[in-house]
C-alpha cells in the first residue's frame, strides 16, 4: 500500500531529524493534509495509526469531519469570521489565528457557546505578501490582547515558510518562529507548540524546534500540503 509506505517513511525522517537535535521523536506531531483527498484516504490513514489531521476549508471538511469524529481535527486555512462557530465546534486546534478581529469573534463566539477551545498564531516570520500572519514585531501586543481572552487557550505558534528548492534556505524562517516563542513564553502562557513545516522542509523544520509538522503530499502522492 502506497500511503503505508509513505508514513513508514515520513515518520522515519521526523524520527531522524529529531534526533539529530537532541529530541525525542515522540515530541512531534505528525498532521496528516487531508485538504485534497476523500473519506477513504482518511479511513485508510486512520487505520494506520494516525490520529491528526488537517483542512484548511470548512466546507470541504466537513463530510470528513462528520465522518471521523473521534479524530483529532486541525483548521490549518485562513479562518473567515462568519465561520468561527463551526469551526470551534468540530476542530480540536486552530493553527490560524492571524488577527485580532477574528481574536474577537473566537471570544464571543466561545462566551456565546460556552465553549473554551485551542489555537496557534499564526506568523508572517518570512514576510511574504500572499501569506496571512502577523508581522512578528506584532505578536507581543497580540499575545498581551489574548491573554484578556479566556475562551482561546493559545497552545503556541505557527508560520508557513516560502517554497524553496533547497529547504536550507528557510531554516531561518523556522529557526526565527522558534526564537520568538523562547522571547514570549511566560508562565502565564507557555506556547508548548511550534507548528512549522510541510513536505518539502519538514525534516529542518523539525530540527529548529516543530512540535508539529503538516504534511500532504508525502503520505497521499498529492502536489500541495
Amino acid at each position: 500500500m502506497m500511503l503505508e509506505q509513505n508514513l513508514q517513511r515520513v515518520r522515519k525522517e521526523i524520527a531522524a531529524a529529531a534526533r539529530r537535535s537532541g529530541r525525542d521523536p515522540g515530541d512531534v506531531r505528525l498532521v496528516a493534509v487531508t485538504k485534497t483527498v476523500g473519506v477513504e484516504s482518511v479511513r485508510q490513514a486512520a487505520a494506520l495509526g494516525l490520529k491528526d489531521f488537517g483542512e484548511n476549508r470548512l466546507q470541504e471538511a466537513r463530510e470528513k469531519v462528520a465522518a471521523f469524529p473521534e479524530l483529532c481535527w486541525h483548521f490549518i486555512g485562513r479562518l473567515q469570521s462568519n465561520k468561527v462557530k463551526d469551526v470551534i465546534t468540530h476542530f480540536t486546534l486552530i493553527h490560524s489565528l492571524d488577527r485580532f478581529s477574528l481574536a474577537e469573534e473566537l471570544q464571543r463566539c466561545g462566551d456565546r457557546l460556552d465553549l473554551e477551545f485551542a489555537a496557534l498564531v499564526q506568523v508572517n516570520v518570512a514576510g511574504e505578501d500572499s501569506k496571512s500572519g502577523l508581522d512578528p514585531s506584532e505578536l507581543p501586543d497580540f499575545l498581551d490582547a489574548l491573554r484578556r481572552m479566556p475562551r482561546i487557550k493559545v497552545e503556541g505558534l505557527m508560520t508557513m515558510a516560502p517554497w524553496a528548492d533547497d529547504p536550507e534556505e528557510v531554516r531561518p524562517v523556522f529557526r526565527q518562529l522558534w526564537e520568538l516563542r523562547r522571547k514570549y513564553r511566560s508562565p502565564e502562557m507557555n506556547l508548548p507548540h511550534l507548528s512549522m513545516g510541510m513536505t518539502g522542509d519538514f525534516a529542518v523544520a523539525v530540527e529548529e524546534g516543530a512540535t508539529m509538522v503538516r504534511i500532504g503530499s508525502a503520505l497521499f502522492g498529492v502536489r500541495r500540503g
